[in-house]
């Protein structure tokens, strides 16, 4: 299975102005090398069977017909390597001259695509020889390299074997204009655009170019590639640098810099940018004056070689990841201001366990406070320790309290848990599920009550991991005033905290939040080991965090199957879990990500912070009794 991902690559090679059994033979050396990588689709540079600086040279008919000899025999040597090749050179029709992509598979010339818009400024003048593309006009036949042959802008290229797999090409200056023709390929149904280009090098354009590539994949929600002129171009007035560019959705997934290796390889996910465009709305289809040509590739398994982040909620690079942080701070306070300003609130309560997520909770609440010009007084944090409450996570409650200046109680809920224990029967030494409910419903019913006591209301400190585990008890934890992490995976949670404390001034702030992201995360609600520490660790119990945000990540965001999540799994975590554990724990993902439904149908209100949430009023809907037979049966596969 490949699992939507195609094998692409853009290369630049090297050749001789006008010498078009050359140029052919280059690129055919090309093509074979990138066969042999598994490359299923190769974008050649602008003009490439000729070169794009032959000038004047392109009225000559003698460079016109070695341009199509030089196309037959890069056509012949396609047979067999189950690869689509784009390649550019001029086209003569109807007494005008075109500059053309041609699409060849298999030893066959697919179409022909003539450049709609001509630079005719600065450096550029190929109005001087060529017509341009119209893309109005209908698509036509024409007899060109001993074949008839679709010609026209509107033309795609539908693979057979893979559906996600939809071409559509533009030449270099088409992605300059204000209204490249990609836009109407894509809205058509193309997945990847490939782009022949030969822009010539100057200072500042690179980047420019990078910036336009990109951007254009992530408008169009395509893979787009780019393959620039390279060595070999006439340098008379110009110097090409073959800068090669592939970019998806917005993210550049390989590059060949200027004057470098003149090759950029990669494997678009064409399955993903089918899930993009499932769920975007205003994505919509117009597939009016297109002819789609179909063409076949042997399905193949694809090795892949791009990134894929096991921590995807978290930007690797150091710099952005400060950033998104300090968004998240302020889109989580902003939310809690408004809402305390709103309810004239006389303060906000919530519990304060020594853990990540109430941490994070209470930083958050303080900083509502700033953009309130409020004082921190105006928060009261609740310890309540029972059965399995630590000396180290109650410590560190306090000293946080302290450290942030706000109000800090305690109330200890044993004999209340005890009371209960003997209205319902529970026996107190059976660790059991109703052992620990009772404790986190007490805990609510505390806050609740003291909230209202005081003029407040609760802030609640769950975050999107635990939400999508279900790993909260129904009317205890589960339930708040307003939940601020509820946008927040865990993952991340832990990056903000530690961007807490490398911003944070205060030294005993600063020592006490390093020590929260040192301790295991735990609900502390069974009685704690015999020397005083955590017995009770939350991901020996549901397994570990990073696994589940990555599945969460997948399965919300983009829709993939359990198949193609393990698969990217396998890739991302790399040997860090074996194979029977990633699926062990997707197995348990999906059991209780569907069994949980309930608890996430009734939420208390909290702020979007990313891309995947769970809000019930928002971005996700799910029947509490919907059945996960289908996504069981796929894992089932797998074992």
């Amino acid at each position: 299975m490949n699992f939507g991902f195609l094998k692409v690559a853009a290369l630049s090679p090297a050749l001789r102005v006008a010498d078009c059994d050359y140029n052919a033979a280059q690129i055919i050396t090309g093509m074979q090398a990138a066969a042999q990588r598994g490359v299923r689709l190769l974008c050649l540079p602008e003009l490439c069977l000729t070169g794009y600086t032959c000038s004047d040279l392109f009225l000559q008919e003698t460079l016109a017909d070695g341009a199509e000899a030089a196309l037959c025999r890069v056509m012949e040597a396609t047979r067999g390597l189950n690869m689509v090749v784009v390649a550019g050179l001029p086209v003569p029709v109807d007494g005008k001259l075109y500059n053309c992509a041609a699409v060849i598979c298999e030893g066959a010339l697919l179409g022909l695509i003539p450049k709609s818009w001509l630079p005719n400024y600065g450096e550029f003048y190929e109005k001087r020889h060529f017509a341009p593309g119209d893309a109005t006009a209908p698509v036509r036949t024409l007899h060109f390299a001993g074949a008839e042959v679709p010609f026209g802008v509107s033309l795609l290229f539908a693979c057979r074997e893979m559906p996600s797999f939809v071409l559509g090409v533009e030449i270099c200056e088409d992605l300059w204009a204000p209204l490249p023709p990609s836009c109407a390929h894509a809205l058509a149904g193309a997945t990847v655009v490939a782009n022949l280009s030969a822009s010539d090098e100057t200072v500042g354009k690179a980047a420019y170019r990078r910036e336009l590539v990109c951007n254009q994949s992530a408008r169009l929600l395509c893979g787009y590639l780019y393959a620039d002129a390279g060595h070999g171009e006439s340098t008379t007035d110009m110097t090409f640098a073959g800068h090669d560019l592939i970019a998806e959705n917005g993210t550049l997934l390989a590059e060949a810099k200027p004057f470098g290796s003149a090759l950029a390889e990669t494997e678009l996910d064409v399955g993903r940018m089918l899930q993009e465009r499932l769920r975007n709305t205003t994505f919509a289809p117009r597939r009016e004056g297109y002819r789609v040509v179909e063409f076949s590739l042997v399905p193949a398994a694809t090795v892949l070689s791009r990134a894929i982040s096991p921590t995807p909620f978290v930007p690797g690079d150091s710099a952005a990841r400060a950033e998104r942080c300090e968004l998240i701070l302020r889109i989580q306070a902003e939310g809690l201001a408004k809402r305390m300003e709103h309810t004239h609130a006389r303060c906000g309560v919530l519990g304060i366990s020594g853990g990540l997520d109430s941490c994070l909770a209470l930083l958050v609440a303080v900083n509502a406070c700033k953009v309130l010009g409020r004082p921190p007084q105006d928060i009261i944090a609740l310890t309540m320790p029972c059965f399995g409450t630590t000396a180290r996570t109650r410590s560190n409650a306090e000293i946080l309290c302290q450290a942030l200046g706000v109000q800090f109680a305690e109330i200890n809920i044993t004999d209340t848990v005890n009371s209960h224990f003997a209205d319902i029967g529970q026996d107190p030494t059976n660790y059991d599920v109703t052992f620990e409910n009772c404790q986190a419903r007490v805990r609510t019913l505390e806050l609740m009550d003291y909230a209202g006591r005081h003029g407040g209301f609760v802030i609640g400190t769950g975050d999107l991991s635990e939400l999508a585990l279900g790993w909260a008890t129904y009317n205890g934890d589960h339930m708040s005033m307003y939940g601020v992490n509820a946008g927040v995976p865990k993952t991340l949670v832990r990056h903000i905290v530690r961007y807490a404390a490398d911003t944070a001034e205060d030294a005993a702030l600063r020592a006490v939040l390093l020590d929260i992201l040192d301790t295991p995360v735990s609900p502390e609600l069974l009685p704690a080991a015999d020397d005083g520490t955590i017995a009770q660790q939350t991901e020996q119990l549901v397994g570990p965090y990073e696994l589940h945000d990555f599945y969460l990540y997948y399965v919300l965001r983009f829709g993939f199957g359990p198949a193609k999540i393990y698969h990217l799994a396998l890739a991302a975590f790399d040997g860090r879990y074996t194979p029977e554990m990633l699926l062990y724990w997707l197995r348990n993902f999906y059991k209780r990500f569907f069994t949980q439904q309930f608890k996430r149908s009734c939420l208390p209100d909290g702020p979007k912070v990313g891309s995947v949430t769970l809000s019930p009023r928002g971005d996700w809907r799910m029947p509490s009794d919907a059945c996960n037979a289908l996504w069981m049966k796929e894992l089932d596969t797998l074992a």
